[in-house]
């Protein structure tokens, strides 16, 4: 194991601890989805869906086009093999990794489940219907349970009634588990009836339950600071990320290592290395990640890895954004190139180039490497063209690469807001 590394070491070993250093295959099934979801061990969930929702994404990014069809078996099935959870946000995790979370729940459920007067205490009556009705009738739609209280005055948390509230603190609790969705509308059941019997039941003590979520992400990130791995997770609770790689360490698992150029307060960052961890002697990669892979969701390891400053604009007004509305990094090798802002207009069959951005120290052939990229991802959902805005420094780039496309003004105020927000039933 080395006690130092470069930078572009460092890259080299995070992209291919999250399986960029590998060739797609050229007919991925659900094999290659399962090793996917297996060496990133979660899956985060948005209900954005401009171009395409965000748990396809990360598949796509290392699979290229693939059937998503194939994917939703796999998450949505009567017994899947994944089940949601607050994991890195909201989540798919295995199935079998439940009770890995149990000390989270027991956190939730004294933070937002034992105190007088709050909400779940003063709206008891209904979380107990709640828990009968999905008793009496298994898995079940907010919309599927009946009570009075639901003809009533909307309730403070994100706007959802008190039906909703209900079974959403109790999935935080780990009573109910998400069993499936219709359409991205979540479907709830009592966990024993959607959890296996064997995660069920397991009591992990919180110190190995931490420690086996911190291996996991050390394995995931190859390299990492304590910064980084308590993300992967969210884990709030510092010491113990720390006495983890403390014990990793003394069992050989991890390193500790320097990497030139990370730095935390002026002075060098303290770092890890997994003895697992690859480091290829290049990566040959082209892909469009979502805001929410692994490999962007944490902005200070994104900083620190690609020198790449990066935060989503959806919630920034149409005429200050700088970028876009969804901007999508876009990497090449084993950098950060540029952001690329997409739509999928359905309506026109078109993959809309919103807008694009160049980083600095891009190679000669990004924009045709890009280019093939975008192609890939039209195939992919579908589209049958490509339109190219005139807003951002890589457009005309692309354009010149993507001769069979069309072009339109995409500017703030113009062509963005239209039909940017999907639905965020059920999230």
């Amino acid at each position: 194991m080395r006690s130092s590394l470069s930078a572009g070491e460092a890259r080299r070993i995070a992209l291919a601890a999250q399986g960029f250093a590998r060739p797609r295959p050229a007919d991925p099934g659900t094999r290659q989805l399962n090793l996917v979801l297996a060496r990133m061990g979660t899956l985060q969930i948005d209900s954005v869906n401009v171009f395409a929702r965000s748990h396809y994404m990360p598949l796509f990014s290392r699979l290229g086009p693939y059937d998503t069809d194939a994917l939703d078996r796999l998450l949505f099935a009567r017994r899947p093999s994944y089940v949601e959870y607050w994991a890195h946000v909201a989540s798919f995790i295995p199935a079998a990794d439940w009770a890995l979370f149990r000390f989270r729940m027991r956190d939730l459920r004294t933070r937002y489940g034992s105190k007088p007067g709050n909400w779940y205490d003063s709206h008891r009556s209904v979380v107990g219907q709640v828990r009968a009705e999905l008793a009496d009738r298994g898995p079940l739609r907010a919309a599927q349970i009946e009570h009075e209280a639901k003809t009533g005055a909307r309730g403070p948390w994100w706007d959802w009634d008190v039906v909703k509230n209900a079974l959403e603190y109790l999935w935080m609790f780990g009573e109910v588990a998400i069993a499936g969705r219709r359409g991205f509308e979540r479907r709830y059941g009592l966990a024993e009836h959607v959890i296996p019997a064997d995660a069920l039941t397991a009591d992990i003590p919180r110190a190995d339950a931490i420690r086996e979520l911190v291996r996991r992400a050390m394995a995931a990130s190859g390299v990492a600071t304590a910064a980084d791995v308590a993300d992967y997770w969210r884990i709030a609770d510092r010491p113990s990320v720390l006495q983890a790689l403390s014990d990793l360490t003394d069992a050989g698992e991890v390193q500790p290592v320097g990497v030139a150029g990370w730095t935390t307060a002026g002075r060098p960052a303290k770092a890890w290395l997994h003895r697992d961890a690859r480091i290829p002697r290049r990566i040959d990669a082209t892909a469009l990640l979502t805001p929410f892979d692994p490999v962007v969701w944490f902005r200070e390891r994104a900083e620190r890895l690609f020198d790449f400053d990066y935060r989503i604009e959806i919630y920034t007004p149409p005429a200050k954004r700088r970028y876009g509305y969804y901007s999508l990094p876009v990497l090449v090798d084993d950098d950060i190139v540029g952001r690329i802002d997409l739509k999928a207009d359905r309506a026109a069959s078109t993959l809309r180039v919103q807008s694009a951005w160049w980083e600095p120290g891009r190679p000669a052939d990004a924009a045709a490497r890009v280019a093939d990229e975008l192609r890939a991802a039209a195939r992919w959902q579908s589209l049958e063209r490509i339109s190219v805005s005139s807003w951002g420094d890589a457009v005309d780039d692309l354009a010149d690469v993507l001769p069979e496309a069309t072009r339109h003004d995409g500017r703030p105020g113009v062509d963005v807001l239209a039909g940017e927000r999907a639905d965020s039933v059920g999230l």
